[in-house]
């Protein structure tokens, strides 16, 4: 009986997600000047090759916008045929990055950055649901009016109600497909005229093709389409990555980032070779999925074979359901993605960290761009740590018995605390021997080493005698590779011991 109940939960959440996916799909595909079904062909093919594959049950992978985006230039300039092209090199890309286990650099990204990347991504879902309340005039679109705006405001309201209210009524009921299948009785049942999928495109077609890309196989071709394929997979697998560490938190428990890296790649190149938009892990999609119970793979298989069984056979049926439904349980979604907890701790966080975030949600929102946002977030944070650390390095000093100046080092030695680092020594009052301890500290990088350097030479112009003790496995290692600029006795304490980093 619970075996059941968990099939029924995961075939109806499914359904829902492939109802959401197809307009969206869709509309990125004509956006970027693609045939409609390229769109389509993208959400069947990232979302059946990911749910086998992936490394992240219960999230949902098709033909996102945020990659596509990114190729548009190509596709006018160009055409089709390099685009397919650069979307399987793509692919090969972020099967590498799987390979290498590059995966796990997502950690890095702070949660401040999140915060805005979650935010930010909110607004753009909602924004996105407005441009739905307009309608396609020859080649270009004007604004509902009049009865025709009324009847779409309503309808989505009366989705948005239901979204909202039935998990209040009875938590095992299929919300938004509920929802959807209520307005599609209401239109059709009281014969109201409105906005349908069937007004954004036709989505009725055939099994995805094989096809070659049609472009000459030189070098030419490769310097074209490489950094197009590069700015696809890092934007694809950022998306992808963040998509994952937010599940892991709903969900709580653990993805594996690299083994979905290698998922999405495999997809892409599939994409690549039947006439497939390519894509990403989708996270509104993932959201509609998780909120529907969803916690297993079985969801996502359902809901690209769905997808293939409506472009196969039921595309008069979908066509037939009103925007008005979609475009409530997007709406419903964007405000369950926003991150409402953040105004309760913003009193509470530090001015960068809320800069941070505002940075990262004005990007996302303004550009649309979540992979500049993200980066410029991590840059801005790092900088922000840098900063704070370099002003924490200090030392505690005192002279033993024989006369030895001992130097205790408290905070990580790296370019931007070298400075601070020097203020600390007296090099024309120390005496003979002076000795200092990186017990509570350690050699970041290069910078680091050069100020060891340049500080051993004045001691040594002094001829004055500098031990350094108590450095990590990871600190001698930089000294020992940098023996050729730096010369300076290295006395080891056998009797302390640092744990090994963790990986």
């Amino acid at each position: 009986m619970k075996q059941l109940q968990l099939y029924r939960i995961e075939i109806l959440a499914g359904l829902t997600v492939a109802m959401t996916m197809i307009p969206e799909s869709l509309s990125f595909a004509i956006v970027a000047g693609l045939p409609p079904l390229t769109g389509l062909y993208g959400a069947f093919i990232m979302g059946i090759i990911t749910a086998f594959l992936g490394g992240r049950p219960g999230m949902i992978s098709g033909g996102a916008g945020a990659t596509v985006i990114v190729m548009i230039s190509l596709i006018a300039g160009h055409g089709i045929e390099y685009f397919f092209a650069a979307v399987a090199l793509a692919g090969v890309f972020q099967i590498l990055v799987g390979v290498f286990k590059l995966g796990k650099f997502v950690r890095l990204v702070p949660q401040p950055v999140m915060y805005g990347f979650l935010n930010g991504l909110a607004v753009v879902i909602f924004m996105s649901q407005i441009e739905q309340f307009k309608i396609r005039n020859g080649n270009q679109f004007s604004w509902l009016q009049g009865e025709s705006l009324y009847i779409m405001s309503g309808l989505v309201l009366i989705t948005l109600l239901l979204v909202y209210f039935i998990p209040k009524i009875a938590k095992g009921l299929p919300t938004t497909l509920i929802a959807i299948a209520v307005i599609f009785g209401i239109v059709h049942g009281f014969g109201i005229e409105t906005k349908t999928v069937q007004d954004i495109a036709n989505i009725s077609g055939s099994f995805p093709p094989f096809h070659i890309p049609q472009i000459p196989f030189t070098f030419e071709t490769l310097q074209i389409i490489f950094p197009y394929a590069a700015i696809m997979a890092g934007v694809g697998l950022l998306e992808t990555l963040l998509t994952l560490t937010l599940v892991d938190e709903v969900t709580e428990t653990r993805g594996n980032a690299n083994k979905e890296s290698v998922a999405q790649g495999i997809a892409n190149i599939t994409n690549g070779f039947f006439t497939g938009m390519g894509g990403c892990a989708m996270i509104a999609q993932t959201f509609v999925n998780l909120n529907a119970g969803a916690r297993q793979r079985i969801s996502a298989i359902v809901s690209a074979f769905a997808i293939l069984f409506i472009i196969l056979v039921a595309a008069p049926l979908i066509e037939m359901i009103p925007m008005a439904a979609l475009v409530g349980v997007m709406m419903m979604v964007a405000i369950t993605t926003f991150s409402w907890g953040f105004f309760k701790k913003i009193t509470k966080m530090p001015k960068s960290d809320i800069l941070v975030t505002i940075i990262v949600a004005g990007i996302t929102i303004v550009l649309h761009n979540l992979a500049l946002a993200v980066l410029v977030g991590i840059i801005i944070s790092a900088l922000v740590f840098a900063w704070e650390s370099a002003k924490r390095i200090r030392a505690r000093k005192h002279i033993d018995e024989k006369g030895i100046k001992h130097y205790e080092i408290f905070g990580p030695l790296f370019f931007g605390s070298v400075s601070n680092f020097n203020d600390k020594f007296d090099l024309i009052n120390d005496p003979d021997i002076i000795m200092i301890s990186f017990k509570e500290s350690r050699i970041s990088d290069m910078s680091g080493i050069e100020a060891l350097d340049v500080l051993t030479k004045k001691y040594s112009e002094r001829n004055k005698t500098v031990i350094l003790t108590h450095l990590s496995e990871d600190s001698q290692k930089l000294l020992e590779n940098a023996s050729a600029i730096i010369k300076v006795n290295i006395k080891e304490d056998p009797n302390y011991k640092i744990p090994s980093d963790l990986l």
